[in-house]
């Protein structure tokens, strides 16, 4: 790969992009996030903020896409890539790597976006396994833990069933399953099997068990050039930077400048080389600098699920200040609600008892678990048009029959982690733009918004959930983020152009002390009592 290659990576919520990030930064390859909107939204000043400043730059895009229709998700797409290459007759027109990352669920639009990402006779190549997680792909079905998606209670949330596979996940789009014989082949029977795909206009599926595997899949697709799109999880997200960073460092590429925290300064880890799995407290911490040993940290929690209150439970008991939120206060249009000044060194916010539970003030360390259902943000379903799809028109697909119904929703209000794709029998129906989930994740963006202004000094941030991490940096104007590291799988350190440090992490990851750690990264003093081993 030649040193000045570009790369462009496509997310469609903020903690997908910043996973993304952290997978692709080390010395060699620096990395950005860059936060934009709807289609039509962005300007040129997003357009020139897409051309590298340095040799192997990789620019990643949070489209927030997730949740918005499929030809909206689908137009993004697109104009993101117009975006990276507006002069298709420029010498580095067709020099940018693309890689868009999904829900290793396959949730969202992934068959908008993928038929967008494939316009064009570009190649696609599909490896959607995360092996980090324990969950891979086995004759092109996901696997969770052994047991099949469509046969666990992963889209429990979900109002549909699971796909019975990642070809019913495209709905109908070309496919050709690349099994995992073939990807633990010869790299030459790798990329035939890859070319074959792209040349009859099919996305090829690629089975993997492994980090091994997936590299392998890196490997053959990237011989093939830049016309060969990928598309998979945050597991391919690090097997291209380890491809890039194995790379750069055999032509040579460890001259070009270093990572840069702050602008025009070094990073305090830029020095490591260890691949962003790697990268666990000590790095966030050698990150943080005198300067924000005295700021306060916010953490922000955008979800009632178990396990998060548990997480919160803990970090309280570390001496944290806990406020919880009531939910009418943050869906009505009455008197706003507000925080009361950041003086402690952490303060934990997260949501109080539903309508009809109880939601009494909670004393200090309290944290209310008697929680239900909240109102679903998420959009109506929109259908794909046959037009977006790359190759013959898609026919319907059927919809799966599973044994037992979708459960009701778990008790969250963050969008992150549960989305409705598209519905396959192709209908379409329209709801109100301010669903009640969704004005509550901006009533609790506002709250945030409000409380880090009247802050006498900077505020450092932990945001739980990509749609709530998303719209509380909205409401902060930040539009611009450098990883700085990972804490634990999932929970990335960003830095903001002038210097704060944020931390993103996807609702329901983590284990019991995982805000613990969080914390701990970017303050090892703040609380009374060390992470738990």
């Amino acid at each position: 790969m030649a040193a000045s290659r570009r790369l462009l990576a496509i997310a469609d919520d903020l903690s997908g992009a910043a996973e993304v990030a952290a997978a692709l930064h080390s010395r060699t390859t620096r990395s950005r996030v860059l936060l934009i909107g709807r289609p039509g939204a962005v300007n040129g000043g997003v357009a020139r903020a897409l051309r590298p400043r340095h040799p192997g730059e990789a620019t990643v895009l949070d489209l927030d896409s997730r949740y918005r229709p499929a030809t909206e998700a689908a137009e993004a797409v697109r104009e993101a890539l117009r975006l990276s290459s507006p002069d298709e007759n420029a010498p580095d027109a067709l020099d940018t790597l693309v890689l868009k990352k999904i829900d290793s669920l396959l949730r969202g639009n992934v068959a908008a976006e993928i038929a967008a990402l494939g316009e064009g006779g570009a190649g696609v190549v599909l490896a959607p396994a995360l092996p980090i997680a324990g969950r891979v792909v086995r004759s092109g079905v996901v696997h969770l833990g052994g047991v099949a998606l469509h046969e666990s209670d992963a889209w429990r949330a979900e109002t549909l069933p699971p796909p019975a596979s990642v070809a019913h996940a495209l709905r109908g789009l070309p496919t050709a399953l690349v099994p995992l014989t073939t990807v633990r082949a010869s790299r030459r029977t790798l990329l035939t099997a890859l070319r074959t795909a792209a040349a009859a206009g099919r996305v090829a599926i690629c089975d993997a068990e492994t980090d091994a595997d997936l590299d392998a899949v890196v490997e053959a697709a990237l011989a093939e050039g830049p016309r060969m799109r990928l598309v998979g999880s945050g597991g391919l997200a690090l097997a291209l930077g380890r491809h890039l960073r194995t790379t750069l460092n055999a032509i040579g590429a460890g001259a070009a400048p270093a990572a840069t925290g702050k602008r025009g300064a070094p990073a305090a880890d830029a020095a490591p080389a260890a691949p962003p799995a790697e990268m666990a407290v000590g790095a966030a911490r050698a990150a943080a600098s005198p300067a924000s040993a005295g700021r306060p940290v916010l953490v922000v929690v955008g979800t009632a699920e178990p396990a998060a209150a548990e997480q919160v439970r803990r970090l309280v008991e570390d001496g944290a200040v806990h406020h919880q939120l009531p939910l009418a206060g943050l869906l009505s249009g009455g008197a706003p609600v507000r925080l009361p000044p950041l003086t402690a060194p952490v303060t934990v916010v997260s949501l109080g008892a539903p309508s009809g539970a109880p939601d009494p003030a909670p004393p200090h360390g309290a944290v209310a678990t008697d929680t239900a259902p909240l109102p679903s943000p998420r959009p109506a379903p929109e259908a794909i048009t046959p037009a977006a799809a790359p190759g013959p028109a898609p026919s319907p697909t059927p919809r799966p029959t599973p044994d037992t119904p979708p459960t009701p929703a778990s008790p969250s209000i963050d969008t992150a982690d549960h989305t409705e794709p598209n519905r396959p029998d192709g209908q379409t129906s329209k709801q109100p733009a301010a669903a009640p989930g969704r004005r509550l994740v901006l009533g609790l963006a506002r709250v945030i918004g409000d409380a880090v202004a009247a802050h006498h000094g900077a505020v450092d941030l932990v945001l739980t959930g990509g749609e709530t991490a998303r719209r509380v940096l909205d409401a902060l104007a930040v539009a611009e983020l450098d990883p700085v590291g990972q804490v634990h799988h999932g929970a990335v350190h960003l830095s903001t152009p002038d210097g704060r440090s944020v931390v993103t992490r996807p609702g329901s990851f983590g284990d019991p002390d995982s805000l613990r750690q969080i914390v701990q990264a970017l303050r090892p003093h703040s609380t009374q009592r060390k992470v738990t081993p």
